[in-house]
């Protein structure tokens, strides 16, 4: 029964987001194990470990340590694999007879390269491999997603869900039986505490032992997901990932409210959001035609990254590194990949260059803000806020600052008309001398008076404006603004121009005519149903 707790129900509107998050085929290896049947052995599983371990470090990706011009994370080309391959005959393979030889100046990894020597197990699992043709096969989580065949189990009393059938089918290969059914005590503990982060009370305790009915489980589920504490426990963990703060980090490290993205993104959950539009409001919520506010505020995913202060980094640095966070920030949040390693070079591991790198870049080093520091020029001190930001008064708020603005204009108008009035009687030779005396003294204290209440009012304004919610958000410029390579990931040595573009390994980008590729084209990108990516991070992350 615990098995079948429902750990989250953001709906999806792409089918190929539904198909993850009903099958979740993405989880513990299943993708691999359904893609597995066809062979005996399969790269992904039983070979691509190996080599990662004991081979890449010397044969890998990284140009700089790689060995006699031999690669094993890539099957063709003049440096891949197939160079010491004879696909169908182990043998004949020189791979082979290097991981089986005896002599320690050929046997591979080398004695002195301190990886662990292949077990027996081991070299008979890639002679197989070799036997049943070498074949290579892309990284599993960059496969297009499919639909797979729930296994049938030979007893499916344990449970019926096509997940729970997957897990069933790997513990009958490892012997393993399912353990017993918690007791309702520990049932509804682990649920509360999965779904709100908070044990269940008394109360709740008391009515979930008491309902006897065959619905009782799915009504505590029903239940809690109906609870607010449901969004502020998602949000926890998302709120993690897209690094927010309530400080703008480095050097004086003073205070920002952004509260409107945090409550929007608990809104998000308890609202079930559809998560293709949890993505496109934060990656292009600005770029709806008529955006409303919170896909406004949900724009502001883009601004969580530190405000530097001016002094402290020059404007064109502060923007360089501002985007580059925003892009390693999408690579984290979307796509679970680690893309910052490209800022200086081609990825190490993963199959993006440093072009690619800022070619992503380029959707995102747009925003409409002079300077991107902080300094004075636009920027909010008192809630720590930069340009673009957004005001969300309630309306009590709103009428409350209109009528303290009112006030205050009337009160600067009066103040106005009495040191105009001033001068006029200076200027006039007719008063008699005693008479514009005192009233000059009475018009003084009148100013004075002005003056102070005008303060005051001012005083009071500004105390109410700081309790106004503001989000930032992003903005696009007009004129679009050029994006380069920056050499090793330096600002101001810049390489190439680029044009925004998505990394080639993954599906293409529909093909844009007439105006420039959008942060909402790269938003509809990563929830179409070719991306292999977004739903599987998605389904890993709220899994774990």
């Amino acid at each position: 029964m615990a098995t079948r707790i429902i750990c989250f129900r953001i709906q999806v509107q792409s089918p190929a987001l539904l198909i993850v998050f009903v099958y979740a085929v993405a989880l513990a290896g299943m993708a691999e194990t359904v893609q597995a049947q066809e062979t005996s052995v399969n790269f992904n599983r039983d070979i691509r470990p190996l080599l990662s371990d004991r081979c890449f470090h010397c044969h890998g990706p990284d140009e700089e340590d790689r060995q006699e011009g031999l690669r094993f994370d890539q099957r063709d080309g003049e440096e891949g694999a197939l160079n010491v391959l004879v696909p169908g005959d182990a043998d004949a393979s020189e791979l082979y007879q290097r991981i089986t030889s005896d002599d320690p100046d050929l046997v591979m990894p080398p004695p002195d390269s301190h990886k662990k020597p292949l077990s027996e197990a081991e070299k008979k699992r890639f002679q197989s491999w070799i036997n049943e043709g070498a074949a290579y096969q892309t990284f599993w989580a960059f496969t297009p997603l499919s639909q797979p065949v729930p296994p049938v189990n030979q007893s499916d009393s344990w449970s019926t869900s096509p997940i729970d059938q997957f897990v069933k089918r790997k513990l009958d290969e490892v012997g393993v039986s399912p353990q017993a059914d918690a007791d309702r005590r520990t049932l509804l503990r682990r649920l509360s505490l999965d779904l709100t982060g908070l044990p269940p009370s008394r109360e709740e305790l008391t009515n979930f032992l008491s309902d006897q009915s065959v619905n009782a489980y799915e009504n505590a589920v029903d239940r809690l997901l109906d609870s607010t504490k449901f969004g502020e426990h998602m949000g926890r963990h998302w709120l993690d990932l897209v690094r927010f703060a309530d400080t703008n980090g480095i050097h004086h490290d003073h205070f920002r409210d952004l509260s409107p993205y945090r409550d929007w993104v608990i809104r998000s959950f308890n609202e079930n959001l559809p998560y293709d539009d949890f993505v496109r409001y934060q990656l292009a919520g600005d770029l709806y035609e008529t955006p409303t506010n919170d896909q406004l505020t949900a724009s502001g995913f883009n601004r969580l990254h530190m405000i530097i202060d001016r002094g402290t980094m020059l404007p064109e640095e502060s923007l360089a590194r501002n985007v580059i966070d925003r892009v390693t920030s999408v690579g984290t949040a979307f796509m679970g990949l680690t893309v910052g390693c490209a800022v200086c070079h081609d990825h190490k591991y993963d199959p993006i260059s440093s072009k690619e790198f800022y070619q992503l870049y380029a959707f995102f080093n747009n925003i409409d803000a002079t300077p991107e520091t902080g300094g004075r020029s636009g920027n909010d001190f008192k809630r720590g806020l930069q340009q673009p930001y957004i005001e969300l008064p309630s309306s009590e708020q709103s009428s409350a600052r209109e009528k303290l603005q009112k006030q205050a204009a009337l009160l600067q108008k009066q103040l106005s008309e009495l040191k105009a009035g001033v001068g006029k009687a200076s200027d006039d030779e007719a008063a008699d001398k005693s008479v514009a005396e005192t009233n000059a003294a009475e018009t003084q204290q009148k100013i004075k008076q002005l003056e102070l209440e005008i303060k005051e009012l001012r005083g009071e304004l500004s105390r109410l404006e700081m309790l106004i919610p503001a989000a930032m958000v992003m903005k696009e410029r007009a004129e679009l603004r050029p994006a380069h390579i920056m050499i090793r990931g330096a600002y101001d040595d810049l390489g190439e121009q680029v044009e925004r573009a998505t990394p080639a390994f993954l599906p293409p980008m529909p093909k844009i005519t007439g105006r420039p590729k959008s942060r909402m084209d790269l938003a509809n990108w990563f929830v179409s149903d070719e991306h292999p990516l977004t739903a599987r991070a998605a389904v890993n992350r709220f899994w774990q």
